[in-house]
């Protein structure tokens, strides 16, 4: 079976995994530490996208009716940063789960030699212990984390790397993500771009990030079938 493809590049929170109740889990660990109120798992949800250390500052923003600007002033934000990343290391992987087909889906495109990498904002070490978690470090041949270079999503750079190491055109390759942030890293790279429906968009409609297409759910993949 030969896909349209040659190479395709995935988003990893809300494209792959479910990760926000364990994502709320550490950013509520870390308010606690810091004598601050807790925020709803539908509040995090909308602040996901841009990685961990802009969701916590969102985060403290809302419980201290605060500007974001004012949070990135703050002078124990570093020291906010590290209980965060301690919290939530130790919480990856534990409250989470793999979305519907897609071990399936990406055992199909592994047998059918497509060049698979995942094109995240999460930082390598989050990254590399989700994705261990549940076992999905097999399948990919390249990951780019949020901080594997110095941009991050939506600038183009991450998937640009991934397509000339795979030594594939624009027109073989295509990005999988769910949120307006990964249509616009895509379009910003030249290649097309789908969406799941069910991920993390900011509170957004998902109809305004301009895909190319929408899917019901991760087995429409098998719709790159030649």
């Amino acid at each position: 079976m030969a896909y349209k493809f040659k190479a395709a590049l995935f988003d990893l929170d809300g494209t792959l995994i479910e990760t926000v109740n364990e994502i709320a889990d550490a950013t509520n660990d870390t308010l606690r530490a810091l004598g601050e109120s807790t925020v709803l798992i539908n509040q995090v949800r909308n602040w996901i996208g841009h990685g961990t250390r802009e969701l916590l500052i969102s985060a403290l923003a809302h419980v201290r009716a605060s500007s974001v600007g004012e949070i990135r002033d703050w002078v124990k934000l570093s020291d906010a940063f590290k209980a965060f990343d301690d919290f939530y290391l130790a919480r990856c992987g534990t409250n989470s789960y793999l979305y519907p087909d897609v071990k399936e889906v990406l055992d199909q495109f592994k047998k059918s030699s497509i060049k698979m990498a995942i094109v995240t904002n999460k930082e390598t070490r989050f990254t590399q212990t989700i994705i261990k978690a549940h076992a999905l470090e097999s399948y990919f041949d390249m990951v780019v984390c949020g901080d594997t270079l110095d941009v991050k999503k939506p600038d183009p750079k991450g998937i640009q790397i991934c397509l000339k190491r795979f030594d594939v055109t624009l027109g073989e390759s295509i990005f999988i993500g769910d949120s307006s942030v990964d249509a616009l890293t895509a379009r910003n790279a030249g290649i097309q771009v789908w969406l799941m429906p069910y991920g993390y968009n900011m509170g957004e409609p998902l109809l305004n990030a301009k895909a190319d297409y929408l899917a019901k759910g991760f087995a429409e993949l098998k719709r790159l079938l030649k």
